[in-house]
């Protein structure tokens, strides 16, 4: 079974050619060769490389080239926004290109918190007519993303880095998984799934980061492993364990068996997105 990491960055250097809206945790770019060999040395096959929304907002165009010059490495998930009247035009396109598999919404203020809000719907209905998950940065929105779960029966929804508050720097928070709760509420909805992306950001012990655990084994048995993504949020993640560390941390652990690990670390997302690294 291959290894897969859910979530991947990658960015080239601020420019005036595609300059940058903010500033995201991280090196001043990190290639794609930057992330192969920090894959290769690890033993991690493939990743789905997310368009960083931090920089470049709705500007895909750089991850998209990544993915077209390496597409057996990664595949390739756009942000789209919910507030565009001809988001679903968006969508359709996106769906039409290979290597694509996924889009997402982020969460932000100007994103309406109604679960009836007519162009979030519309962003998910869309979706499920082009078989695309959703993925959603929603940390304070999960009840929020329940009514849409029921709304939207058909559609996938992807919660992102277990829709908790994580660091961009050290320390963890001091309560990093008092939202739990409301995640594990979500288990009910089918067509909810969780991506365990930068859960070792959310420790207070140096790796293998044992205290990530038991509330990692709470979430498990409340989706299954069928339903929960392993992945490292690289590289946002780096000012606070290596890559290695975050793929070993899971690899090392007692705490999952071997077909545990194939599962979390794979094969789940090869049968969410429809999607599997190759050698070409």
């Amino acid at each position: 079974m291959p290894t897969i990491d859910a979530q991947v960055h990658c960015y080239e250097r601020n420019h005036p050619g595609r300059p940058w809206t903010a500033v995201l945790a991280g090196p001043p770019e990190v290639t794609a060769e930057d992330m192969i060999k920090a894959m290769d040395s690890v033993g991690v096959d493939g990743a789905l490389l997310v368009s960083v929304y931090t920089m470049y907002r709705w500007d895909e165009s750089y991850a998209v080239g990544v993915q077209k010059a390496h597409p057996g490495r990664f595949g390739v998930i756009k942000p789209v926004n919910a507030n565009d009247p001809g988001v679903e035009g968006t969508i359709a396109d996106w769906a039409a290109m290979d290597g694509t598999v996924a889009i997402r919404i982020m969460f932000t203020p100007e994103i309406s918190t109604d679960a009836a809000d007519p162009g979030i719907n519309r962003v998910l209905a869309a979706a499920a007519r082009h078989d695309l998950p959703v993925n959603l940065m929603a940390r304070g929105r999960l009840p929020q993303v329940a009514e849409l779960a029921k709304r939207n029966p058909n559609t996938t929804l992807v919660i992102d880095h277990l829709g908790l508050e994580q660091p961009m720097a050290p320390p963890a928070p001091k309560e990093p998984w008092h939202e739990l709760p409301q995640l594990l509420a979500l288990a009910e909805h089918k067509n909810v799934v969780v991506k365990i992306t930068g859960a070792c950001t959310l420790s207070h012990e140096k790796f293998p980061f044992k205290d990530i655990w038991d509330p990692l084994g709470r979430i498990f048995d409340a989706f299954t492993l069928d339903r929960c993504m392993w992945g490292t949020d690289w590289t946002r993640a780096v000012a606070l364990l290596t890559y290695k560390e975050g793929v070993d941390a899971f690899r090392v652990t007692d705490r999952l068996s071997d077909s545990d690990r194939e599962i979390l670390m794979g094969g789940s997302l090869q049968k969410i997105y429809g999607w599997s690294p190759s050698k070409k």
